[in-house]
């Protein structure tokens, strides 16, 4: 088990991001970063106040506790923590069997590893038993963008919505992620939940009090087309939006956080006003923009839309904002993409 008292010198990060510095804690990082919108620095923080009036709350990590703030966790509560070593899979399978017991585990990875490496987990050992698993797979997408293939996570998505009885969500920020944590807690059967890099912008000033997974929320309202996005680009959607009302095009923007089970009113909604496009740190295939355009044809609607994302491809190695940029999920790029598409100059992305 890591703590700030064991973590190898030079990794102990306590005194960067938020969590438990013995000092008070940074407000930002060495970068400027604020620490108040570092999502999967939040988590073990988070948890471990849930824990206080809840002991059916454990937490588990594959010998990455300082990666996703986890050790913030053990801090608190080092007799509920539990390092496996680098093995997800045995991690995964292990919490299925403390949820047999009455436990809620909480297990924390990247997300690259969690879906590819623990599917087979997740499908038999935790959904198909109905275990009260919660999966926190954290730098998704291509936010490990340095680490490569291996590490990067743009299928998740489209392999966890196909297995029954899991939900699947993406956090925004770091406050929707405390709602996403506090509900989960009463949710019935196992959560796959989706963070960022840890340095996602804050889209919810506060801690949404309403929060409940599968009803989507709507930010902003708009009458020529709607943005449905999920995760780390709910914040470019928000941008995105505001660039293109300054052109005088009035976009709506929902962040469709839970995946599956997907939001049918909502999507009806979003269909009723025009052109939909959906937009995900993901591939095309599959995953947000796949449940969007499943939920349209079976709804009989005639709605255009396009599917913004990765297209079928393995995305490059580099530092992520400039992957972001490359494949138009910034701001300025999606801003330009839902512009091209208006003006049937759109196609699929890069």
């Amino acid at each position: 088990m890591e703590s700030e008292s064991t973590a190898p010198a030079g990794q102990d990060q306590s005194e960067v991001f938020r969590g438990v510095a013995t000092a008070a804690a940074a407000r930002t990082t060495e970068r400027g970063i604020s620490t108040r919108s570092t999502p999967a620095f939040v988590a073990g923080e988070e948890l471990a106040d849930l824990a206080d009036g809840d002991e059916r709350i454990v937490v588990l990590t594959a010998d990455l506790a300082s990666a996703n703030r986890l050790n913030d966790f053990a801090a608190r509560w080092p007799q509920r923590f539990f390092n496996v070593g680098i093995a997800e899979k045995n991690m995964i399978s292990v919490a299925a069997g403390l949820a047999s017991t009455g436990l809620i585990p909480f297990v924390g990875t990247f997300a690259s590893f969690a879906s590819l490496l623990g599917y087979e987990q997740i499908r038999t050992d935790c959904a198909y038993p109905g275990m009260a698993v919660r999966v926190l797979a954290h730098h998704s997408g291509m936010s490990l963008g340095y680490y490569g293939t291996s590490h990067h996570a743009l299928e998740d998505l489209a392999a966890m919505r196909a297995v029954a009885d899991l939900t699947v969500a993406c956090a925004a920020d770091a406050n929707q992620l405390r709602a996403m944590l506090r509900a989960s807690v009463d949710l019935v059967g196992p959560l796959y939940l989706r963070l960022g890099r840890g340095r996602d912008p804050e889209v919810y000033g506060d801690v949404p009090r309403e929060f409940r997974f599968g009803v989507a929320t709507w930010l902003r309202r708009g009458v020529d087309a709607t943005v449905i996005a999920t995760g780390a680009e709910v914040h470019p959607a928000l941008r995105a939006a505001e660039m293109l009302a300054a052109r005088g095009i009035d976009v709506g923007v929902l962040d469709m956080h839970t995946v599956k089970p997907l939001d049918l009113d909502a999507v009806r909604v979003a269909s009723a006003v025009g052109p939909i496009v959906t937009l995900e740190e993901h591939s095309v295939i599959g995953g947000l923009g796949g449940a969007v355009a499943e939920a349209l044809c079976d709804g009989g609607g005639a709605v255009r839309l396009l599917r913004h994302g990765v297209c079928d491809r393995y995305v490059e190695i580099g530092p992520p904002a400039a992957l972001y940029a490359h494949y138009r999920l910034d701001a300025r790029g999606v801003a330009e993409v839902v512009e091209e598409f208006l003006n049937d100059r759109g196609g699929p992305s890069i």
